[in-house]
């Protein structure tokens, strides 16, 4: 679950066996008796030391007395002609940095919804979906202006410099991808790497330097974050909030109407004190997390709002949408399941394939609409659930989606890369950053968001899903396994060669 300033959204993560798992990642651990004389040889091979004490050389000859005098100098040196000269260099250099920046914005209003009018409001929500269309689809008359800009000073000498010296002591010099995972880091990334001692395998059995440098650069990420195993909801508002271990058994302490109390009303303002008592004094639950109901009220906190969680019990008057269901299975029962509780709220199930597409693959396809249908809802094929703005069959629906399902998200595969690959791996994290910004506009408040991947996947990885959610302003609130989810009995979808024999049925899919 997520929140969104008054939004409120839920990220359940599953926790399942899948056939294609990750080899365990074999890091290898240098530790040199005496590192200093390795350190200095490389400083000095990468030219950093020299850089290093030429500015600092340069630094303490400098007085104020040269500058003022140099001042001067310029100063009477300068003719009108000259200054004209200047400023048009100047010019013409920084039209030549924006100019990109200007096709862009020619591009955004050419490419803004392939034609469709995207209204004020929803702008910010297909932003980065265009943006990203735009660099992917720059032509080669484009590439000349782009390296001008490229080829301008570096703004991170001291980064380049910490590339440079990180890739010398593994080897690594000439390994482009390599520098390519070193770039996007920040310095204190790379000193924390550094200070690890940590070095790639270069004999590994699957993985190249580069794929290993990747994955390690992951998982420390992923060790500050609240973790992809299972998380009840005090764990994870512990996190958000970063509260104490004090704090957490005062929490886990309270009943289940006052926990859900603090876990709707707390927002890191005060002293958590505060919020306890004012959820013992409270009367109605309409201010809860969960509406947690009187019979039940003093039950234990965690557990409660747990169950509570796993049986799917959403807003019974809001739709909900079920993106990237391809053979409409997970729909169906969704669907099944709120008609069973008496719900009015409308299931929109969507597809990423066409309706031929999935003809061919699932020959089952056209019963699942119909039955779709007889239960009111409404099926939509060719969604992209990151330009959902864009798309006029879901116009009028913002702020009214209650609850939005997507199970195990996958970008697709490029074929000679596995998902983990440096150079394909960023198209999953960005799926989810663009996912969750297209969402912002349409969940309603205290609507949820619910997300299944497998805790080890390599492609999705759960950093990826809590952090696209976090970036864009919810807040995750539980990870649940998935076989104690109400609704994890339905027949998968694999999108690949899986899906001949694994048919959506008991006997011969592992979703049940």
């Amino acid at each position: 679950r997520f929140g969104w300033n008054r939004r409120q959204a839920k990220l359940w993560q599953g926790v399942m066996g899948c056939e294609e798992q990750a080899l365990p990642l074999e890091e290898q651990v240098v530790q040199p008796e005496d590192t200093t004389e390795v350190d200095q040889q490389l400083l000095q091979e990468t030219g950093v030391e020299d850089a290093l004490n030429e500015a600092a050389n340069f630094a303490t000859s400098i007085t104020v007395e040269e500058i003022a005098q140099d001042a001067a100098d310029a100063q009477e040196g300068i003719n009108e002609e000259e200054l004209d000269g200047a400023i048009e260099e100047k010019e013409e250099e920084e039209e030549a940095i924006e100019e990109p920046a200007v096709e862009e914005d020619g591009a955004a209003d050419d490419d803004e919804g392939d034609g469709v009018e995207v209204q004020e409001h929803l702008k910010d929500a297909v932003d980065g979906s265009l943006r990203l269309k735009r660099l992917l689809s720059r032509d080669e008359e484009k590439e000349g202006k782009k390296r001008k800009v490229e080829g301008a000073p570096d703004t991170r000498p001291v980064v380049q410099a910490k590339v440079k010296h990180l890739l010398a002591r593994w080897g690594l010099t000439h390994d482009a991808v390599a520098r390519h995972v070193l770039d996007g880091l920040t310095l204190d990334e790379l000193n924390e790497i550094s200070d690890a001692g940590w070095a790639p395998d270069h004999n590994h059995i699957n993985k190249s330097p580069c794929e290993l440098l990747a994955r390690y650069i992951g998982d420390v990420k992923e060790r500050k974050m609240v973790g992809g195993q299972t998380v009840d909801c005090v764990s994870a508002f512990k996190y958000q909030w970063k509260l104490d271990a004090e704090a957490e058994k005062k929490l886990r302490a309270l009943p289940a109407r006052e926990l859900s109390h603090v876990l709707k009303n707390y927002g890191g303002i005060g002293a958590l004190d505060d919020a306890i008592e004012q959820a013992k004094t409270a009367e109605s639950c309409n201010d809860d997390l969960t509406p947690i109901p009187n019979a039940i009220s003093n039950a234990p906190g965690p557990t409660t709002v747990g169950r509570y969680n796993r049986l799917e019990l959403i807003d019974p008057l809001a739709d909900c949408a079920v993106f990237g269901d391809a053979n409409l299975t997970f729909a169906l029962k969704l669907a099944k399941h709120r008609k069973g509780l008496g719900h009015v709220g409308r299931v929109i199930a969507t597809t990423f394939e066409e309706i031929e597409t999935l003809r061919e693959r699932y020959k089952e396809i056209d019963a699942s609409i119909k039955t779709l249908e007889e239960h009111y809802a409404e099926v939509y094929h060719g969604v992209d659930c990151t330009r959902i703005a864009l798309d006029p069959r879901f116009e009028g629906m913002e702020g009214v989606l209650g609850a939005v399902y997507y199970n195990f998200p996958h970008s697709g595969a490029i074929q000679g890369f596995f998902d983990g690959h440096p150079l394909v791996n960023w198209r999953h994290e960005n799926l989810m950053r663009l996912f969750f910004r297209a969402l912002r506009s349409f969940v309603k408040p205290e609507g949820l968001v619910k997300v299944s991947s497998n805790m080890g996947a390599v492609g999705v990885r759960y950093s990826y899903i809590v952090g696209g959610a976090v970036e864009n302003e919810f807040h995750h609130v539980e990870t649940v396994p998935l076989l104690e989810w109400h609704l994890h009995r339905y027949g998968r979808s694999y999108g690949d060669r899986r899906d001949v024999y694994k048919r959506p049925d008991a006997a011969n899919n592992q979703s049940y």
